[in-house]
């Protein structure tokens, strides 16, 4: 769906509300689009046909029919290794769905990072001259932490923000053009991680958003904006695309800052080690 969600990504503030309805459904559902109809799409969308067919015109498709053809192509392209998963799985019992679904959140995921991106996110969480802080929404805090505190063994200068709305704005107070912002979260999004995000920007910093849709108003925020997939085998989302993305965006970091992470790692490990604090196993 890559070339699908630029386009509605470089359209996002050209869509009416209605089209933003339908634009939605084909990155939620892209198979009700590859498979479905007009009349589908619409109902899915709850809006009308002539929305359907606005929006595919101004992504500059050749109406529906030019749209749903872009969208099949997409999927034929993730069909392979979908059905050699499927092949591979034994039984329909809820371990080997997980490891369909989760095996697919990781590929598309990392597969719909731009390299430019990519860059450009490490490039700011690299740069010690600013501060990072990490806000992410109570379903992703655990990824937040995670994130938070693989970047603190590499550089100085990074912190989880979370709290009540008093202790999120206390911390977040200092923001200005030195500080980046990692905001992290997924539908239904949480009005205190996009209310204190805005106005972080507003002061000047500058946001990388990790979330689930193009037109996710946390993407709308961020200097950089990473698409994640979420689809669980279960009733509930998966985070293991996003904690993949998280990892590779630390492994970059650690990789621009080879000699200064290096030093810092060592200078952590020498004082686990004069505290005890780690015990060997062997």
């Amino acid at each position: 769906m890559t070339e699908v969600a630029e386009r509605i990504e470089a359209h996002r503030a050209d869509l009416s509300p209605t089209e933003r309805q339908v634009a939605e459904v084909v990155l939620r559902d892209p198979e009700s689009v590859a498979f479905g109809t007009v009349a589908r799409v619409a109902e899915a969308a709850d809006t009308s046909g002539a929305s359907v067919v606005r929006l595919a015109t101004r992504l500059g498709y050749p109406g529906f029919s030019g749209l749903q053809a872009a969208v099949q192509s997409a999927i034929g392209q993730q069909l392979r290794p979908a059905v050699e998963r499927i092949r591979g799985e034994h039984g329909s019992d809820v371990v080997s769905r997980t490891l369909g679904a989760e095996v697919a959140n990781v590929e598309r995921t990392l597969a719909g990072v731009a390299p430019e991106a990519f860059g450009r996110a490490v490039a700011l969480l690299a740069d010690r001259r600013r501060e990072v802080l990490v806000v992410a929404g109570d379903a992703e805090t655990g990824v937040g932490a995670m994130l938070a505190a693989a970047l603190t063994l590499v550089r100085e200068g990074v912190s989880q923000v979370g709290g009540s709305d008093v202790a999120v704005a206390r911390q977040m107070a200092g923001c200005g053009e030195d500080t980046v912002v990692v905001a992290i979260d997924l539908r239904r999004y949480e009005r205190w991680v996009v209310d204190h995000v805005t106005r972080a920007v507003a002061a000047g910093a500058t946001a990388i958003a990790v979330t689930d849709s193009p037109l996710s108003p946390l993407a709308a925020e961020a200097a950089v904006a990473f698409t994640v997939a979420a689809e669980g085998a279960g009733v509930f989302d998966s985070h293991v695309g996003t904690l993949a993305l998280a990892n590779a965006l630390v492994t970059g970091t650690a990789a621009r800052l080879r000699r200064t992470a290096t030093r810092r790692l060592d200078a952590v490990e020498a004082a686990w080690r004069e505290a005890g604090a780690l015990v060997d196993g062997r």
